[in-house]
């Protein structure tokens, strides 16, 4: 493997949706792509695949030597129902794939000076109404205990000569471009069949984040030296579930469906595991959150309030329009919506 030219950039676990995502913001800003992950991408990009068991070192790790910079997405979804056996992969994935990449680290002659390390902002917990920024103190429960074994593991695999940044990451929405769509592909189908109504009290907080500003917060922390420490990766802008889901009717092209059915409590605790095949406390608690370090460094939001973000998502790009648009995000393929 080449290691000498500049501008390389490794991904670990980024065939899904989010690294796809940010393979393609980074190759439309000339980056080198090597996404690093136990199956190649289902989607053809501009990147290279190096795979790895995400556990352990191996020859995968030559990628590393001489990288500009490395970005880690590794871990287990929790977008499932929690399983024992699910609740140990979720924090597992995350703590071996970590620590083998601080091992990696220190294996190679000329390690990333920088490592751009995902969190959750679920680390918060599930408050209310409070508004949760980098200073608020963390929750209880199994999303929180992940996030701080998660943060604790990296500051231990962390180089002292490198720089690192962590991005407590909210509700990221985005386009499917053949890797997924995130939650939003679950939510979108609703919103067009007139399931779409508000979820339980409908007051839980939904802390969401464009996949522009995203990759646009990955590509800053691999640049800006200035850059360091924990970030909340969240739009300045958090909303109610009631007005997500208002806004997510409003945006899907058709059919319009302004009025919804609302899925009480009850409901969402039987059908969640029975038919979507998740946990219902996702749909039934959330968090407010925004980060006060980017808006005192002046970080300005592509897309800051939720109406135009989410109408970026569903619009339709032809396939005659190649390439990348602006702010830098690639098209989808054909005349494809997210869902």
């Amino acid at each position: 493997m080449n290691t000498s030219q500049s501008k390389r950039v490794v991904i670990a676990g980024g065939s899904g949706f989010l690294g796809v995502s940010l393979a393609y913001h980074l190759a439309a800003a000339n980056w080198r792509v090597i996404i690093l992950s136990r199956n190649r991408p289902r989607p053809e990009g501009p990147w290279e695949h190096v795979a790895w068991d995400a556990r352990s070192a191996g020859k995968w790790v030559e990628c590393l030597d001489g990288a500009a910079g490395l970005v880690n997405l590794v871990g287990r979804t929790v977008d499932c129902v929690k399983t024992p056996d699910h609740c140990d992969e979720i924090l597992r994935s995350r703590i071996e794939a970590t620590r083998a990449l601080g091992i990696a680290c220190r294996s190679v002659a000329s390690p990333p000076p920088v490592w751009v390390q995902m969190s959750t902002a679920h680390i918060y917990g599930d408050p209310p109404s409070v508004l949760c920024d980098e200073d608020s103190p963390t929750g209880y429960g199994l999303a929180p205990t992940v996030g701080i074994t998660w943060e604790k593991e990296f500051s231990q695999a962390l180089l002292s000569q490198q720089r690192g940044v962590v991005l407590r990451t909210s509700f990221v929405i985005g386009r499917n471009r053949g890797a997924g769509g995130g939650a939003l592909a679950k939510l979108a189908p609703l919103a067009r069949f007139g399931l779409g109504g508000s979820v339980g009290s409908g007051q839980q907080g939904m802390s969401w984040i464009h996949e522009v500003d995203m990759n646009r917060l990955f590509e800053r922390g691999i640049t800006d030296d200035s850059m360091i420490g924990v970030y909340v990766a969240s739009s300045p802008n958090p909303v109610s579930n009631a007005a997500f889901m208002r806004s997510l009717r409003q945006a899907v092209p058709w059919p319009k469906v302004p009025l919804a059915l609302p899925a009480f409590a009850w409901m969402v605790r039987i059908g969640a595991p029975l038919l979507l095949h998740t946990d219902p406390e996702i749909a039934l608690y959330g968090r407010y959150v925004k980060s006060s370090r980017l808006e005192r460094e002046g970080f300005a939001f592509s897309y800051p309030r939720l109406p135009e973000a989410l109408a970026a998502c569903f619009t339709v790009i032809p396939s005659s329009q190649e390439g990348f648009h602006s702010p830098r995000c690639p098209n989808a393929q054909g005349n494809r919506l997210i869902a």
